[in-house]
């Protein structure tokens, strides 16, 4: 790898994967204090390949000119320099990670064959034991990824089997945030032309709701699944906000009043506040209840 100075107006901003335009102004006091501590990274061909927020500071700043990293390398590598600035410098929405992370599991993958491969199933897959762990299982790109992250290899594999195995309309439903992470997980383990079928019955569906239909599914079919779905009261999202919030308020309280626990901090008033007005909402929702 070559260090060598390249003039900003020379470097080309093509990879995809770069992200611009984002909040720069921490990154740019800190090179305005301290310097630019790692060069940007470009191909032959003056391509930013990792940098860009980097990048985008020093522009904003005025440089005319900065230290790059001169990389050889082929396409291939060259994309995957970029997914590995994208997953560790900026943070990501979920979609994003999950496509980074398929993106790079398939090009580390082809570069490295003897390393030990994501098993892309439709079928939940079982951990492997512990004493099956061997050198190529720690060369993975789940290890690997896992440990330039922080992220556990658990969660790793699970976002590139989303991503892998799920139908462009299930990607859509939870852009749009029609499907949670662990109703994706159900319904990938669904061929993609059921994935289509099935996407309407869970679209509004608990987790729960969304397992029952999918074992329908797996089990005997669609018409089973529309059987199932046609059983199921509809839960206003009002509700599902509501479950887990009451379940850890519930939890909470118990605890203050069992150990008598007491606050007089400066936020004691606001928290009273809230908690007599959750009183009264909790009365009117109970007369309701009885009414009906």
């Amino acid at each position: 790898m070559e260090l060598v100075i390249r003039q900003l107006t020379d470097i080309k901003i093509n990879s995809g994967y770069l992200r611009h335009g984002t909040n720069v102004e921490n990154l740019k006091k800190s090179i305005e204090s301290i310097g630019l501590i790692n060069p940007l990274t470009v191909n032959k061909n003056n391509e930013l390949l990792a940098g860009s927020r980097r990048f985008q500071a020093i522009t904003e700043l005025g440089w005319k000119e900065v230290e790059v990293h001169v990389v050889d390398r082929d396409l291939l590598q060259q994309e995957l320099i970029s997914i590995d600035e994208n997953l560790i410098r900026e943070p990501l929405n979920r979609l994003e990670v999950e496509t980074c992370l398929n993106r790079g599991r398939e090009i580390y993958e082809e570069l490295n064959p003897e390393a030990m491969k994501v098993e892309l199933s439709i079928e939940p897959s079982e951990p492997e034991p512990k004493e099956q762990e061997n050198d190529n299982h720690n060369d993975s790109f789940a290890a690997i990824t896992a440990e330039k992250t922080g992220l556990s290899m658990r969660v790793i594999e699970s976002a590139i089997k989303r991503d892998a195995l799920a139908s462009n309309s299930v990607k859509q439903a939870r852009s749009q945030g029609q499907l949670s992470a662990t109703q994706t997980n159900q319904i990938i383990q669904l061929d993609k032309d059921l994935q289509e079928e099935v996407l309407p019955l869970i679209a509004d569906k608990t987790v729960k709701q969304t397992q029952e239909i999918i074992k329908a599914v797996k089990k005997s079919g669609m018409e089973a699944a529309i059987a199932v779905n046609d059983n199921i009261v509809p839960m206003p999202s009002e509700y599902i906000l509501i479950k887990s919030p009451v379940k850890r308020m519930n939890k909470s309280l118990s605890r203050i009043l069992l150990e008598r626990m007491k606050y007089e901090g400066p936020e004691q008033e606001m928290i009273n506040k809230e908690l007599l007005e959750l009183k009264e909402n909790l009365v009117g929702y109970f007369n309701m209840v009885e009414e009906n």
